[in-house]
């Protein structure tokens, strides 16, 4: 203390110190500033197990603070991670990743598997017995509508996993039209002007036109059915208490008092709505078919004589002159169930094809339907079996006109099986699964449609 307050009296008398003990001063708190810095930085020093394995071990003799940094501390080098602890950590941080490597290995090992069965022509054996690259297509496409839409048996919005599943399944598909082109000539022009005509590709023309057609019917289709209101319930009734053939489907329950206007009314638009795009749907499945080449194993199994394939009752009508009206002739048959009327159509179809290949004049060792077009324009329009062809083929239009949920012929079943083209392969299938599902589309809102009428007419 008084030291404090000789030290205070003297700066009040005006005492100044020297520059001698200045200098001594700042020595001493420089010196005592040093001395805390090392002791600091020795305190905070790593050691050599503490270092990376980057980094060149210390020697005790050399200086505490080296003055190249360690290649850790430069900047952007990131500390070394193995890819088994990145993953690891990308896992403890987010839980839901390890979930969508799984979904992605799931759907690249089905990737695999279906183009693996593509490749084989699904024989599993390997031996090349499967069938052609066109006919796996095909089947493929009809399997994957039987997966997602084959439980799908009542008027629902479709589940979006599904929804999703079917588009990305048809998109690999229809890649393939991407690859199939045609080559047409044009011209080009060199660097001296001068135009000489080359083979440019193009996409071929039947896919070029169906193609966009058929993806925009799909996406209405897949509208249609992406609603969120329900105009009713289902439920199962038993085999005994439902006398109709297909007993298993479930049957549609409405309200006491029926639909609403605007429900009833929006049902018959999409209804209305499912019958043009199945119309069309078959429209293009009719006329991809019809383009198919007829199989020579058809046309070789036809018999000689269209008469003993239709019957000795149906060929003296056909043959009745001008008095032959195929209406007239499909009441008089009465044809009471379906299967009858497509085993009928069969027989029509191929008797049809005999009198087109005897009005060619040629016999049956060397029957080709190749041949039978390039001899159909040189035909005589009066030779008898021409007539007949003609009325067979306008008897099997009215009778597919009476019958529009006609299955398929056995030649249209010939041509897909034996068919090597696998655009028109994507084109038929495409279509004819659309078709089907369009067709069950429109069944659908008519069982919901009946069954409110029904209701309503109880009511009244």
């Amino acid at each position: 203390m008084d030291s404090v307050g000789n030290s205070d009296e003297t700066c009040d008398l005006g005492y100044q110190p020297s520059q001698s003990s200045l200098d001594q001063n700042d020595q001493s708190s420089s010196t005592e500033a040093t001395s805390f810095s090392l002791q600091s930085g020795y305190s905070f020093c790593r050691t050599n197990s503490d270092v990376s394995a980057f980094s060149e071990p210390t020697d005790d003799n050399s200086s505490t603070f080296s003055e190249t940094p360690s290649p850790l501390c430069w900047p952007g080098m990131k500390s070394p991670k193995t890819p088994v602890l990145s993953k690891l950590v990308m896992q403890q941080q987010n839980p839901a990743a390890d979930d969508e490597t799984e979904n992605e290995d799931l759907e690249l090992d089905m990737m695999k598997e279906r183009f693996s069965k593509l490749l084989l022509g699904q024989d599993m054996s390997g031996s090349g017995k499967g069938v052609s690259t066109a006919v796996a297509v095909s089947n493929s496409i009809t399997n994957l509508y039987a997966s997602i839409f084959g439980q799908h048996l009542r008027l629902e919005p479709l589940h979006p996993d599904k929804k999703l599943m079917w588009k990305r399944e048809m998109n690999c598909f229809l890649s393939i039209c991407d690859h199939i082109v045609e080559f047409v000539p044009a011209l080009h022009d060199l660097q001296d002007g001068t135009a000489v005509e080359v083979m440019t590709s193009r996409p071929r023309s039947d896919i070029s036109v169906n193609l966009p057609a058929l993806r925009k019917l799909d996406a209405l289709l897949l509208g249609s059915m992406s609603g969120k209101s329900r105009s009713g319930s289902f439920r199962r009734i038993p085999a005994p208490q439902r006398k109709e053939e297909k007993w298993w489907l479930p049957v549609p329950c409405v309200p006491s008092g029926g639909l609403s206007e605007k429900s009833r009314k929006h049902l018959r638009h999409k209804r209305d709505c499912a019958n043009q795009i199945h119309k069309a749907a078959k429209a293009l499945n009719n006329s991809i078919l019809a383009e198919m080449e007829i199989p020579d194993s058809y046309m070789a199994s036809l018999p000689k004589s269209g008469r003993a394939i239709v019957g000795d009752a149906v060929y003296r009508y056909m043959c009745n002159g001008e008095k032959f009206t195929p209406d007239l002739l499909l009441n008089c048959l009465n044809l009471g169930s379906e299967h009858e009327a497509l085993e009928f159509a069969d027989k029509i179809e191929a008797s049809m094809y005999t009198w087109r290949r005897k009005a060619c004049s040629m016999t049956h060792s060397k029957s080709s339907w190749d041949l039978v077009k390039d001899f159909m324009s040189d035909i005589d329009r009066t030779d008898k079996n021409h007539i007949l062809a003609e009325r067979a083929e306008s008897l099997l239009f009215c009778l597919k006109q009476r019958y529009p949920e006609l299955s398929q012929t056995s030649l249209d079943a010939s041509k897909i099986q034996h068919n090597r083209d696998v655009g028109k392969a994507i084109l038929e299938s495409y279509s004819r699964v659309l078709e089907g599902l369009a067709f069950n589309v429109v069944a659908w809102i008519e069982d919901v449609l009946f069954v409110d009428k029904t209701t309503r007419n109880q009511d009244q």
